[in-house]
């Protein structure tokens, strides 16, 4: 099936800690904690072929059979199950991997290792900005992750922003540009986008990015920002220049509008994943109806956040073809031979504002609570239990004071061993994970009162209530996200070090897996 050019969704149903740990390679992770959530963005089509995967330890909590419930009353109808699991897998003589995003940071490898993408290290970088040399530095990472450390001086420029706004920002073709990611991936793709697209100045990838800098012995900032001036007429003009010199070394197709319009129709043909490459902060302020946002940089190194279906059809849709072109000449070297990017973009369509997400239907069965009724419950004194499903991570960054954090999959066991009953508060960052939490709950305990915190921690914290930080009391084992090597709590120096030697070998373990082929131009 998958050396196939048939579409199917090979989709992991556990957590992504467990993911993280050991998984097939072209296995997309959509834990059964918010498969509600997430398959309508990730498998567009009900009709499309399903084979859902887990472990040894999946049956412990039923997964695969509840994966498969789930997707049925979701309307899915062609679901199997991979018989033993990873563990069959690997039996077979098939390799596993680990790690998250794993083809695409093997991508990254590809790419340095084909085009000898020009690099610098820390040591060398420090010593040029100290010499007071011409230099940028472009962090390509999105600005989360910007904020939460960065090198002193860096500008923020996420992947896909590279080509759109470099002639507005370097006016000099004598400065040196470097450009930076947290590791390795994303500082060579942005490096050699920029190579690629002919600009005029000396371009290099940051060696091991940020973990590379702070392993060098060299400080990082925290909680910088960026505002980057908006592209004049001139510069994007230069940009578009570059642009349709990669479109056509690279092959990348355009649909127009009344092709697009056609495919959305079609009911019976392909997946189609509509796809806007441009920031956050733009797709919120308007986009085209149906459309997901994937900045273009995150798309290239994480495709397998947004996209799970094998040989599905992608349009990219950016305002001016920039972004849209640069990351489609990305995918289609990624070997995605279905792409499009949308002609002439936005402008002049129709454009729907707000995030896209998805509304939940409350339930009936399910009571609501407000953030003023559930402090005055805290006050009160009364006995009852406040759960937060959020993410681990998001739970150790903020939750209320007295929450108990567990996995919404394994909330039937992890609430029962720790022998908890009783009325039962359910919250999560938006609310919309808690309130599918307490849906569960009222199943599993009817005769219980059950409610969930309406708008989520988020509500709470927005009404200027306290939050505290910490993993203060979990009933779940804390698996469920992966974490960055510098987000771990011991020894973040050894888990950077693993990291780059795992993103380093990879490469060479995609080629001994043999299900994926780069193409090379």
């Amino acid at each position: 099936m998958i050396l196939t050019d048939n579409e199917f969704a090979l989709i992991d149903v556990r957590e992504q800690g467990e993911f993280a740990t050991s998984h097939i390679l072209t296995a997309c992770c959509v834990p059964l904690s918010a498969m509600e959530i997430l398959m309508p963005e990730m498998v567009p089509r009900q009709d499309t072929t399903i084979v859902l995967v887990g472990d040894c330890f999946s049956s412990r909590y039923n997964l695969l059979q509840r994966a498969a419930t789930c997707l049925h009353e979701l309307g899915y109808q062609d679901i199997s199950f991979l018989e033993g699991g990873i563990e069959s897998w690997h039996d077979t003589g098939y390799l596993l991997f680990s790690g998250i995003n794993t083809l695409s940071k093997a991508f990254g490898e590809f790419v340095e290792a084909t085009y000898k993408t020009p690099r610098i290290d820390a040591a060398s970088l420090k010593e040029k900005i100290d010499l007071d040399e011409k230099i940028l530095v472009f962090d390509a990472r999105p600005a989360e992750e910007f904020r939460r450390i960065s090198i002193p001086g860096a500008l923020n420029v996420p992947g896909a922003e590279l080509l759109y706004r470099f002639f507005e920002i370097v006016r000099d073709p004598d400065i040196q540009v470097v450009v930076n990611c947290a590791g390795r991936t994303r500082s060579i793709i942005g490096a050699q986008s920029l190579i690629n697209a002919g600009v005029p100045n000396p371009v290099m990838a940051l060696e091991n990015g940020t973990m590379g800098w702070h392993l060098a012995g060299f400080e990082l900032y925290c909680n910088q920002t960026d505002v980057l001036p908006v592209p004049s007429e001139a510069s994007m003009s230069a940009a578009i220049h570059c642009t349709r010199k990669v479109a056509k070394r690279y092959g990348v197709k355009v649909v127009d509008r009344n092709k697009l319009l056609e495919w959305q129709n079609d009911t019976i043909s392909k997946n189609l994943y509509l796809l806007d490459v441009r920031s956050p902060e733009e797709f919120i302020a308007g986009h085209l109806i149906g459309s997901k946002n994937a900045p273009g940089g995150q798309l290239v190194q994480a495709t397998d956040d947004y996209v799970a279906v094998r040989n599905a059809r992608l349009v990219l849709v950016d305002d001016n073809e920039i972004r849209a072109t640069m990351t489609a000449s990305w995918m289609i070297q990624m070997g995605w031979r279905d792409i499009f990017v949308l002609s002439g973009g936005i402008g002049g369509l129709n454009l729907e504002k707000g995030s896209g997400a998805q509304l939940v239907q409350v339930s009936e069965d399910v009571a609501v609570i407000r953030a003023e009724q559930l402090r005055s419950l805290i006050v009160s004194r009364n006995p009852f239990l406040l759960i937060d499903v959020a993410s681990s991570r998001e739970y150790r960054e903020g939750h209320i004071t007295g929450a108990c954090w567990a996995i919404r999959s394994r909330l039937t066991l992890d609430i029962k061993s720790a022998g908890l009953t009783g009325t039962t508060v359910f919250t999560s960052p938006d609310g919309i994970l808690a309130f599918l939490a307490a849906q569960d709950w009222k199943k599993i305990s009817p005769s219980e009162e059950v409610m969930f915190l309406q708008g989520g921690t988020h509500a709470w914290s927005d009404r200027g209530f306290h939050l505290e930080k910490g993993m203060t009391n979990s009933l779940s084992k804390r698996d469920d996200v992966w974490y960055r090597p510098y987000e771990r709590e011991n020894d973040s120096e050894k888990e950077m070090q693993a990291y780059l030697t795992w993103e380093v070998g990879l490469l060479d373990q995609i080629a001994r897996e043999g299900t994926v082929s780069f193409q090379k131009f």
